[in-house]
This record gives structure tokens, C-alpha cells and sequence, in this order.
């Protein structure tokens, strides 16, 4: 025997034997979702005789059929009556009653509402029966052999005019299908079964049969059999009840209530019900289930067991287009289930917040699109609430977001985050019942800081969504004021982003927890930068109190260098530049460059930096260095301050040597690279200065080039530094007056005089080291006849290797010149020895027009062409040849 293909996680056997292990007990579980209301008492049914009782019923609409056992079939008008309470009663009219002229019991009865109809199954026959009038059909139609019938509710016949009909038939092992008309009846498909049926179901083409000893699933156009779970019919009546399309609920071993489709596989888990369950039903999402004691409600969703009634004698419990019956021998009773919403209500309530959502989902099928919405996002948000409450934050934030919750709901909870111009009331009815954070953390205060925690992450998370569309404001005011509360870090990035915190609520918080450089930021945001700068400022001064930034003057240095506003910068350059000269002046030298040379004026700074000459030589160097400005009044501001600062270093140079040197570094080097400064007025300066080689450097830019290097070799000595300023004052100019440089520089050390031998050490290092600058006959005429060669080896080795060099590169040069000269004579001697024929029929190839006089240009690829077409165009008629034109 095959076990059932299922599609859940436990296997086949273990589902057979276990309860689901997601269940808990029916005590813990309560959950009311119907009321058993009475709908017919045993009066209106036998009045005072005793014998009779019911058999089966059948409802459809506000018809309510009953069938008793002493083959009476009753008819009832059901009117039923809305409760405050979400619930409903009944009240039963009877209409009439016929005896159908038997003596068996009515087994079953099925309305047929679209034929006018009811077929009774009494005795092994099938009757028709006028819905109201409960007369049979006068062609005394009916099907003869029925053990038990069942509707197809998904018929394949497609004939709106007649309904199909399946029976277990009295022969055994045999189920037949027919075609009930108004009048008439027909049969349409005899199939044999594997074992006496004992229950049916029907579905399309699809027969769901309990058997003696197993469920299959029987395709009767294909005679395909699909076997499903093995139970025992000694032990238990069964069940075979469909469900939905192509879906079925089977009474399986173990007290399970087991779905089972076409294919033979099972879409849900099984729902665990009673033992001795001898009836089920369905209300979605609920699976209703009826033994000797009892009538349990279970989940579809979740498979748990919701609601326990007590009900004794109970033996019939059927479901009728959403309403569930259920009947003693005596009377008729009604499982009214209460609104759906309701229930999900409740389930809240109870801090069930897992049952209520998959309540809730399950209820879509229920209710309109749009209003379905509607409610399941209330609900998301209640149960983020009630998650919310409990701690559970990670929870609540997927609750707050599936339900789209309006942040402020949140944030209300908060006292005083609210900006106080906001609009914003609260949901009616309340998502929750808490006044306050106070009230729901009980004043626990570590419970708020996590509640705080949770609330900066989750605006943060939000702030920039979808979700915070429409106030914004609100949020990020929020933000803003758990931020500085909690002194977190994310305060100062929410300031310098994009944000949208309103400026009086923020400002008054920001103040009263004392966080004012976050508040120059608010201000600096909403364009209110002199009050920025100057709440920054009290800061830096101490007036006030605030050590978010150890930088803070560093800070004031970059923001004035940014700002566009120049009245801000002028009103506190003062102040910059008293705190530090070489750190205040920033706010000028660092600043765009488009903006230095369009607003600020540098005329301008420079009178507002004469107070702070250490701040004005950086400008200077600024205007000089960096920015290259070609301004002669510039560059001899710049010298004199740097010669000023190293007159007043020289008394103390002994203990400033490495400033002063510093200092006469930059001013050598200006005095060397700027060729814009006045350069009679700082040798007036320097005159008397004892500052030889700034002079030095002064007399090279008048071209006084044996002064310079007197200074250099007679009073400095600095032999090194002669070579030097050799090389320096003839970079970019011709090879000659490099050499007279140099020359004179020899002169320099060979002129006549008390023997110095430094100097004559001197003139061999440099002729050895420069060997190239020199004219070597005019040097070797100038040399003392006492010097050895050997002492001038490098340098004699040098001179002749370059003359050597110059007269073997002049050779090849006359060398390819005679070549090129014999190419050309060649050339012209080819193009003398061919003749040219010119006629007047002969056509120029530039105008196309004859020649009319011997004179022709002729191109070497042989084309002629007149003289003032030649002279008018220099280019070829066609592609040129080699050689030039004759």
C-alpha cells in the first residue's frame, strides 16, 4: 500500500503518528472565533411526538432543509439578526413539511439551487423535489441504487441546465456519475473501485474515495488511481470532505485532519483533531471538527488548535457557502464565527502577535483588495506596537516598515521630540494603549535608553525613504534631539548634510544641553553664518563652554576661508589674526582662487596685515610664490621685510642661527628668481649691511658681474659660491657670454699680486670642473708658465678632446655637404640633357590654354605649365617628382 506523497517537512509515517510540534494545548490556545447559536429546536420539528429525529440537513441561501428519521423532509425560513458584538442569532420560520411516503430515514439531502431543486436520498433512492414546494417531479424522475451522493461542484459537463451528481451505488465496488436535469436524469459513467467505497467526494473528473482500508484519489475519464494513506474502517467512520478546488480533507490515522490534492500530495500541514472526530467542516480559515463531546475550531494557517466548544450528542456538521451547521438528533444549531477582524483584535490584545498576522493574511481571500490593505496595515502596525513594547526592536522595525506606519505615531510616544508646530494627532482609533515612553517603560530608565537607541536608528534608517515623504521636518527635528540628548556623534553629521531640522525648536534644545558648536552648525545651515561664527568664537574665547571640538580656532580659520560673505571675513580677521598671525592669515591665502581675484582686493589685505608682519610676509610670500603675481611693488615688499627680519636677527645670530639662515635662504632666493623687485634701492639698503653675498646677488642683477665676484672671492672667499653665480647668471643665455663669465672669474684668480694659494687652488678646480666653458689658447696665455701639466691634466685632456671632437664634426659636416652639393649638380645636369617640344598646340596644365610665347616653367615629372600660373600656384598639376622645379 503506497503512503501518500506530502509536500511538508515531516515525513508521511511520523505525520501519521505525531502531533505537530508547533501545537500547544487547547487551553493555552483559546481563541474565540465563533458562537453556537441555536437556529431550530426539536418543537418546531416533532412538536410532542418523541419517535422522530434528524437525519441530515441541508442550507442553502436563507432554505433550510431538515430530513428526519421517519422520512419527513422539513423546510425552514432562516432570518438572521446582526449582534453589537460582531455575532448573530437566528430565527426559524417553518415553511411546511412532507412525508415523502416511505419508511426508512431521509440519509442525506442536496439542494440543487440553480434547477429549483432538492434531491433526497431515502431508502437507496434519489428523489427530486420542488425546492418550495417539496412536491416530486411529476416525470417521477430519480436514481434508484444510491448508498451516498455527492455534488460536483467544479462540473466538466459545462451545461448550466443540469448538475452532476456521483453516487456509491448498491453494487458493490462501483461508483456512478449522472446528469440531473429539472425533470430527468442520466447517467454518464460507471467505474469500478479496488474496494467497497464507503465515502465520496467529487471534483472535475477527480473522485476522492475512502475505501475499506485506504483513501485514493481516482481520475474516472482516465481510470488513473493514485492510493493516498491506509486507515481502518472498523476502527473509524471516514471522512472525505471537499475543500476547494482539486483539494480534499481526509480523516487520517493518528487524529489527523489531512489535505490531500489531485495529484495526491498535500499543499498544508495537517491539523491534529480528536481520535473519534465523526464530522469536519470548513470556514476559512478555520477547520471545524465535531466528536462525541466536543466541537474544535482549527487553523489552516498555523495548524493550531483555536477554540474548544462543549457539545454532546452532536452527529452531523456540515458547511454551507460559509455557514457551519451542526445538529443533534434533536435540534439545529449555527457556528456563527465572529468578524475576522475581531478575532485579529483580540489576538492583539492577548499580545499574540504571531497568530494575529497569520490570521490576518490568511483573511485576504475574504475581503476586498483595497479594504484588506487597509486593515492588514493597521494590524502590521499594531503588532509593531505591542513587538515595540516588548523590546523586541528588530521585530518592530519590520512591523513599523510592512505597515508603512506614519513615523510620528512613533514619535509621539517621545515627550516634547515633536516639534511644537507640528499638526500631527495621533491615529483614531489608537494604534496602542500607552500615553507616553514613561508609561511604557514604567520609569525603568534603562528600558528608555534602549527605546531611545532603537528610535535614532530607526529615523536614521527612515529619514531619507519613502517613508518620512510629508514630514520630514518632523523626523529629522526628531533625530536631532535624541542625538544631542545621548551626545552622539552622529549629531555633528546630521548638521552638515542635508537635513530639514527646524531652527527654533533645535536651536532651544541644542542650548539647553549645551551643545553649541552643533548649534553654530544649525545656524551655519539655515544661513545665519555671522551668528555661527560668532556663538564659534565665544566658544574659542571661553565664554562659553563646549569641547566638542579641541580645533575649534582651526575650525573658524577654514570656515572664514570659505565663506562668500566678506563682510564676515573682514569683521573677524582681527580676531583670527591676534590668535595666530601664521594661522589667521589663512583666511586669505587659502582661499578659491577665483574668489582672491574677483573680492579681495590685495591692495586691501595688505593694509589690514601691516599690524601683523609675520602674517604679512606669508601673504607676501603667498602673492609672490604661489600665486606668481607679476607685480614689481609685490615682490620688493617681500625682499625688504625678509632683509628687515635678518638685520634684526644678526645681534642674536648666535642663538638664532638656524632661524636667521632660514630667513636669508628665502631672501637669496628671491633676489635670485624674481627679476620684478628694485634692485638700486635694495643695494642702498644692503650698502653698510654687512651682507656680502645678498650684494653680491644684487650686483649680478645689474650686470656687474666683476663686483659681484670680487665679493664673492675676496671678501667671502666662497669659491664654490663664484662658480655658482657663474653658472646661475648665465642659464638661459648664449655659449659666449657664459665663457666671459667664466674667463673673468679666471682672471679673477690669476691677476697679479701677493701670491694667494687658495686662489691658484681655485683656478685649477675650476678650469678641471668647467673645462668646457673655456677658450683653451686664450687660457693656456694666461696661465703662470710655472704651473706643471700634469696639475691641468683634466683640463688639457679636455680641450684637446674637444677640439679634437669639433674639428672631426666639422669634416663630416663639409663631407655631407660636397655630397649633397655633387647630388644636386647631378640632377641638374639629367634634367639639361632632355629636350622639351612646345607648340601652340601644346596646353598649359594649370589653365588648359596654349602657350603663346617660349617661355615655360617645366616640373621634373615633365608637366609644363606658363610662368604666371607657376607663380600664382606652388603646387604641382600632378604629384610632384623628385628634384626641384627648373
Amino acid at each position: 500500500m503506497m503512503v501518500m506523497n506530502m509536500e511538508l517537512p515531516l515525513g508521511a509515517a511520523a505525520a501519521l503518528r505525531l502531533p505537530l510540534p508547533n501545537c500547544r494545548p487547547a487551553d493555552m490556545m483559546s481563541t474565540k472565533a465563533f458562537t453556537l447559536v441555536s437556529a431550530v429546536e426539536r418543537e418546531l420539528l416533532v412538536g410532542d411526538k418523541e419517535q422522530g429525529h434528524i437525519e441530515c440537513v441541508e442550507c442553502c441561501g436563507k432554505n433550510l432543509y431538515v430530513g428526519t428519521s421517519d422520512c419527513i423532509v422539513y423546510h425552514f425560513l432562516l432570518e438572521e439578526r446582526a449582534q453589537p458584538a460582531g455575532t448573530a442569532t437566528f430565527s426559524a420560520t417553518k415553511q411546511l413539511h412532507r412525508h415523502l411516503g416511505f419508511r426508512k430515514p431521509v440519509s442525506e439531502l442536496r439542494a440543487a439551487s440553480a434547477l429549483n431543486r432538492l434531491l433526497v436520498l431515502c431508502d437507496n433512492s434519489i428523489t427530486l423535489v420542488n425546492m418550495m414546494s417539496l412536491e416530486p417531479v411529476p416525470s417521477g424522475a430519480r436514481i434508484k441504487g444510491a448508498v451516498a451522493l455527492a455534488l460536483n461542484e467544479n462540473p466538466v459537463s459545462g451545461d448550466p441546465f443540469c448538475v452532476e451528481v456521483c453516487i456509491i451505488s448498491v453494487k458493490r465496488r462501483t461508483i456512478q456519475v449522472f446528469l440531473v436535469y429539472e425533470d430527468r436524469v442520466q447517467i454518464v459513467r460507471e467505474v469500478s473501485t479496488p474496494e467497497q467505497p464507503l465515502a465520496v467526494a467529487v471534483d472535475g473528473h477527480f473522485l476522492c474515495l475512502a475505501l475499506t482500508t485506504q483513501y485514493i484519489i481516482l481520475n474516472y475519464n482516465t481510470g488513473v488511481a493514485q492510493d493516498l494513506f491506509p486507515y481502518c474502517s472498523d476502527e473509524k467512520r471516514p471522512i472525505v470532505k471537499r475543500i476547494g478546488r482539486q483539494e480534499f480533507l481526509l480523516a487520517g490515522p493518528g487524529g489527523l485532519g489531512m489535505f490531500a490534492t489531485v495529484a495526491g500530495i498535500s499543499q498544508r500541514a495537517p491539523v491534529h483533531w480528536s481520535e473519534n472526530v465523526i464530522g469536519a467542516a470548513i470556514c476559512f480559515p478555520y477547520v471545524i471538527a465535531l466528536d462525541n463531546e466536543f466541537i474544535t475550531v482549527h487553523s489552516m494557517l498555523d495548524q493550531q488548535q483555536k477554540q474548544t466548544l462543549p457539545f454532546k450528542e452532536g452527529h452531523i456538521l456540515q458547511d454551507f457557502e460559509g455557514r457551519v451547521i451542526v445538529a443533534t438528533s434533536k435540534g439545529v444549531y449555527i457556528l456563527v464565527p465572529l468578524p475576522l477582524e475581531k478575532q485579529i483584535q483580540d489576538l492583539l490584545a492577548s499580545r499574540r502577535v504571531e497568530e494575529a498576522l497569520v490570521l490576518a493574511k490568511g483573511a485576504r481571500r475574504n475581503i476586498p483588495k483595497e479594504k484588506f490593505q487597509v486593515m492588514y496595515r493597521r494590524i502590521l502596525q499594531q503588532a509593531g506596537f505591542i513587538q515595540f513594547a516588548q523590546l523586541q526592536f528588530l521585530e518592530a522595525k519590520e512591523l513599523f516598515r510592512s505597515g508603512q506606519l506614519d513615523v510620528r505615531e512613533l514619535i509621539s510616544l517621545y515627550p516634547f521630540l515633536l516639534p511644537t508646530s507640528s499638526s500631527f494627532t495621533r491615529s483614531h482609533p489608537p494604534l496602542h494603549e500607552y500615553a507616553d515612553l514613561n508609561q511604557l517603560t514604567q520609569g525603568d530608565q534603562e528600558k528608555m535608553a534602549k527605546c531611545k537607541r532603537f528610535l535614532m536608528s530607526y529615523l536614521n534608517e527612515v529619514r531619507s525613504t519613502e517613508v518620512a515623504n510629508g514630514y520630514k521636518e518632523d523626523i529629522d527635528t526628531a533625530l536631532l534631539k535624541l542625538y544631542a540628548e545621548a551626545d552622539h556623534d552622529s549629531l555633528l553629521d546630521l548638521l552638515v548634510t542635508e537635513n530639514s531640522c527646524l531652527l527654533t525648536d533645535s536651536a532651544a534644545w541644542l542650548e539647553k544641553h549645551k551643545k553649541y558648536f552643533a548649534l553654530g552648525l544649525l545656524y551655519h545651515y539655515n544661513n545665519q553664518d555671522a551668528a555661527a561664527v560668532q556663538l564659534w568664537v565665544n566658544i574659542v574665547n571661553g565664554d562659553i563652554h563646549d569641547s566638542t571640538r579641541s580645533d575649534l580656532y582651526e575650525y573658524v580659520v577654514d570656515f572664514l576661508t570659505y565663506s562668500l560673505d566678506q563682510e564676515l571675513v573682514w569683521k573677524y580677521a582681527d580676531w583670527v589674526l591676534q590668535k595666530s598671525e601664521e594661522v589667521g592669515v589663512q583666511v586669505f591665502t587659502r582661499r578659491p582662487l577665483d574668489e582672491q581675484q574677483n573680492s579681495f582686493n590685495p591692495d586691501s589685505i595688505i593694509t589690514c596685515l601691516k599690524k601683523y608682519p609675520k602674517a604679512l610676509v606669508k601673504y607676501l610670500e603667498h602673492l609672490v610664490i604661489d600665486r606668481r603675481l607679476q607685480k614689481e611693488e609685490y615682490h620688493t615688499h617681500l625682499a625688504l621685510l625678509y632683509l628687515d627680519e635678518v638685520l634684526q636677527q644678526r645681534p642674536g645670530a648666535n642663538s638664532k642661527g638656524a632661524e636667521a639662515t632660514e630667513t636669508q635662504a628665502k631672501l637669496r632666493h628671491l633676489l635670485q628668481k624674481s627679476d620684478l623687485y628694485r634692485v638700486h634701492f635694495l643695494i642702498d639698503r644692503v650698502r653698510g649691511a654687512d651682507l656680502p653675498m645678498e650684494s653680491a646677488i644684487l650686483h649680478g642683477k645689474l650686470e656687474e658681474h666683476e663686483e659681484a665676484l670680487r665679493i664673492l672671492v675676496h671678501e667671502l672667499q666662497d669659491f664654490s659660491a663664484a662658480e655658482d653665480y657663474c653658472l646661475w647668471r648665465s642659464e638661459g643665455r648664449d655659449p659666449p657670454y657664459r665663457q666671459r663669465l667664466f674667463h673673468t672669474l679666471l682672471a679673477m684668480y690669476l691677476q697679479p699680486g701677493p701670491s694667494v694659494p687658495e686662489l691658484a687652488v681655485a683656478a685649477t678646480d675650476l678650469l678641471n670642473h668647467h673645462a668646457a666653458e673655456f677658450d683653451a689658447a686664450h687660457v693656456l696665455q694666461l696661465l703662470p708658465g710655472t704651473w706643471s701639466v700634469q696639475l691641468l691634466r683634466p683640463f688639457l685632456t679636455g680641450a684637446v678632446r674637444d677640439s679634437v671632437h669639433a674639428r672631426r664634426t666639422t669634416q663630416v659636416a663639409l663631407g655631407l655637404a660636397k655630397s649633397e652639393n655633387l647630388i644636386y649638380k647631378y640632377d641638374k645636369m639629367k634634367l639639361k640633357g632632355s629636350s622639351v617640344r612646345l607648340s601652340d598646340k601644346k596646353l598649359c596644365q594649370m589653365c588648359q590654354n596654349p602657350f603663346r610665347e617660349p617661355v615655360f616653367v617645366r616640373y621634373p615629372n615633365g608637366g609644363l605649365v606658363h610662368t604666371h600660373c607657376a607663380a600664382g600656384r606652388h603646387t604641382n598639376p600632378s604629384p610632384p617628382g623628385p628634384g626641384a622645379r627648373t
